[in-house]
């Protein structure tokens, strides 16, 4: 009897890894001009990932500390040293909390609301060609075989 584990390991076609590798391939090459647009406008992508996460946040104009550092998917000490970094740059401020003051908000300020728009906008014809190809036949409701 073949464990669940086997059972997995075979049941994907070529095309799956295909179309996996194809993702990976596009995915990289999206960050990795991401990366060039954050260098040639002054920041580390990481910099720019926390200006676009308070930016997009849902529903208020600033994020906790740790909400950030889910969005960016980092460790909490490692989160508070890039929202340093971006103080120190002028990017972000952090205020006492209206509710609960013993909470930090992280803020946008205007030089970081300014440049997380100027590379949004710079990656918008990339997402574009993304969307457009990743709704082509073969993409969309692909379940594994």
């Amino acid at each position: 009897m073949k464990s669940p584990e086997s059972a997995s390991r075979t049941s994907l076609a070529k095309t799956d890894f295909e179309r996996l590798s194809h993702f990976r391939y596009r995915l990289r090459c999206f960050l990795r001009q991401s990366e060039d647009m954050c260098r040639a406008s002054g920041l580390t992508p990481l910099q720019y990932q926390l200006l676009l996460h308070l930016r997009g946040f849902t529903g208020r104009e600033w994020a906790t500390v740790g909400e950030l550092a889910e969005r960016l998917q980092a460790k909490h000490h490692g989160t508070v040293a890039l929202i340093d970094r971006c103080e120190e740059a002028g990017l972000v401020e952090r205020r006492p909390g209206q509710g609960d003051r013993r909470r930090i908000e992280v803020h946008l300020l205007e030089e970081g609301a300014r440049l997380a728009e100027l590379i949004a906008e710079q990656h918008q014809p990339e997402l574009h060609l993304l969307q457009d190809e990743f709704q082509l036949a073969g993409w969309l409701n692909q379940k594994p075989t």
